[in-house]
């Protein structure tokens, strides 16, 4: 009887592991030249615009910094001037080797014109002074008690200045009165809905925002919205592209009208990274490279360890202790 059971489990086990369905793609080129290198450690943690690595150095569009990171802080941003902003996620917050006190941990943070944007572990929006220390704007929103790793940071946009919640919300403030201008609900139905993703297409003079289940455009004319359930987004020129949970790459118009997307059957993607042409990063080993038009895709293999930390970064792709340089 005892040997039955453990026949039984062992099909039972067998089956279900047998039915995991992967994408394997019809073929595969090598004809790519990638330039890899050693960045000397491993990612310790990430955000959208860069990480921190395992030595406490951290990487960033400009790549790997020559820098470390004082003991317990991990990088948040970086300043027009080129100075690092960190956090060690208790009560201090980095500004190049300017230290500041904090009453609650930091999560997201931008500076500009001496003024520092923060959004603070407990959802709370502070602008503050950097010259007097002084709390110019402050706004209490609900606790959200899971997020998604990728927080976005405050931008400043003209005299605006953007704030990305955890709850889903974007608050508008002004930088002339630091009075609340609008308040914008872009995810408020689902549990993870902190924004992902920031930024502004400056010709059209339109926001985009994203949560890991929706993106939104905001312009002065109307705020539009669109479900989808997103694994990575991209913001190139006025284009938007997207990599869904269920194996969608999409191409979106800044008035979020679906101008392209192929389905790749069973794909996991990673991450996205644009040149002049879209790469996706795909969980068994490969990198789906389509052009901008979405005319014409090529699959090639690009070999990584899939539990390791990855980010795109512009027109590099780092996991793991290692850069891709794309073409």
């Amino acid at each position: 009887m005892k040997s039955i059971l453990i026949s039984s489990l062992a099909l039972i086990l067998f089956t279900a592991c047998s039915g995991k369905k992967y994408y394997e793609p019809k073929e595969t080129s090598s004809n790519i030249e990638l330039n890899k290198s050693s960045i000397g450690s491993s990612i310790k943690s990430f955000n959208r615009v860069g990480a921190t690595l395992e030595d406490n150095k951290f990487v960033t569009k400009a790549g790997v910094s020559t820098i470390e990171l004082p003991k317990g802080f991990e990088f948040l941003n970086t300043t027009e001037d080129g100075k690092f902003i960190a956090t060690n996620y208790i009560d201090k917050i980095l500004i190049g080797n300017e230290e500041k006190a904090m009453k609650d941990p930091i999560v997201a943070a931008s500076v500009k014109n001496n003024k520092l944007a923060v959004v603070h572990s407990n959802n709370t929006m502070e602008l503050i002074d950097l010259n007097t220390n002084k709390t110019l704007f402050k706004e209490y929103l609900p606790l959200s008690l899971a997020n998604d790793t990728r927080i976005a940071n405050p931008i400043f946009f003209g005299n605006l200045i953007l704030f990305p919640s955890l709850n889903g919300r974007v608050l508008i403030v002004s930088s002339i009165n630091n009075e609340q201008v609008k308040n914008i609900a872009v995810d408020h139905e689902n549990e993870i809905n902190n924004i992902i993703e920031l930024s502004v297409i400056e010709d059209e003079q339109t926001l985009i925002v994203a949560s890991p289940n929706k993106i939104v455009s905001i312009s002065p004319k109307e705020i539009l919205s669109k479900s989808y359930r997103i694994r990575d987004v991209v913001v190139a020129g006025k284009d938007i592209y997207i990599a869904t949970i269920d194996g969608q790459l999409i191409k979106l118009s800044s008035n979020l009208e679906e101008i392209s997307k192929k389905k790749y059957k069973y794909a996991k993607f990673h991450a996205l990274a644009f040149t002049n042409s879209l790469y996706a990063v795909e969980s068994q080993g490969f990198l789906i490279n389509i052009d901008k038009d979405f005319t014409k895709d090529t699959v090639y293999d690009f070999s990584f360890d899939n539990e390791e930390r990855m980010i795109a970064i512009e027109n590099s792709i780092y996991f793991g202790s290692k850069q891709v340089l794309l073409p």
